[in-house]
């Protein structure tokens, strides 16, 4: 996975979250419940064991991430399309606009405005300046195009946070 420095640091405060307030409090939450007394029946103890199971599960996920992650690199210019930039497309089948920004695969949130740079619109809007017509390539039977609007360089916010798997 291509992932930014700032992608990188956050997965590594994530896994250290994790691992020194999370875990410790978990296992006493299941040391707990474990002392009721019949595990059969003992649904703090379930629900504990699960809460324990998932984060240690996210865990080892991004621990993966980190391992077989590659830098990326945003170069674009000021005035392009990239990493970070919020852009307004005009669709021209819909005949409508919509506004984007354009983040890394680990940030991405269509619902909340936020798409990948690897989707295919985000990998086709990559470079491209204001008045720019792009072709967006969905599969090899279709596509669509789109116009470049405007390009604002927001940067990374505090809303920009990473996906859950």
């Amino acid at each position: 996975m291509r992932l930014t420095e700032s992608d990188i640091e956050k997965i590594k405060e994530e896994i250290e979250h994790r691992k020194l307030v999370l875990r410790p409090r978990i296992l006493e939450d299941v040391k707990a419940a474990r002392a009721q007394g019949d595990l059969s029946e003992n649904f703090e103890y379930k629900a504990a064991k699960k809460e324990k199971n998932q984060n240690d599960g996210r865990i080892r996920y991004l621990e993966r991430l980190l391992k077989n992650a590659t830098i990326l690199e945003d170069n674009s210019a000021e005035d392009e399309v990239g990493l970070n930039k919020t852009v307004v497309v005009y669709f021209e089948e819909d005949d409508a606009e919509e506004t984007f920004k354009i983040v890394s695969t680990m940030r991405g949130d269509t619902i909340a405005g936020r798409i990948s740079n690897e989707s295919p619109i985000g990998k086709a809007l990559m470079g491209h300046k204001v008045g720019d017509r792009v072709e967006v390539k969905v599969n090899d039977n279709y596509s669509y195009f789109v116009e470049v609007r405007s390009i604002e360089n927001t940067g990374e916010e505090e809303t920009d946070t990473l996906r859950t798997y």
